[in-house]
């Protein structure tokens, strides 16, 4: 079973709800796509593995929330 086209398109699918969030905050915003973009990362580094999918999401929303923060 190739688990890394499902779970490259699940995460494309999520980013591409999240951008419906328009009342969200620049921070909010920043969090959610550094998670759907980290995720994908992860999805693609780790050739699919639910592990590396979930921990790029983490950590790329991590680096999401914390970008412009010490610019305010």
């Amino acid at each position: 079973m190739k688990t890394q086209p499902i779970t490259i398109a699940a995460t494309a699918l999520l980013a591409l709800s999240l951008a419906a969030c328009s009342g969200m905050s620049k921070q909010d915003q920043n969090t959610a796509t550094g998670a759907a973009v980290g995720g994908v990362a992860g999805a693609v580094l780790t050739g699919g593995s639910t592990a590396g999918t979930v921990g790029g999401a983490v950590v790329g929303g991590v680096i999401g929330n914390r970008v412009d923060k010490d610019k305010k």
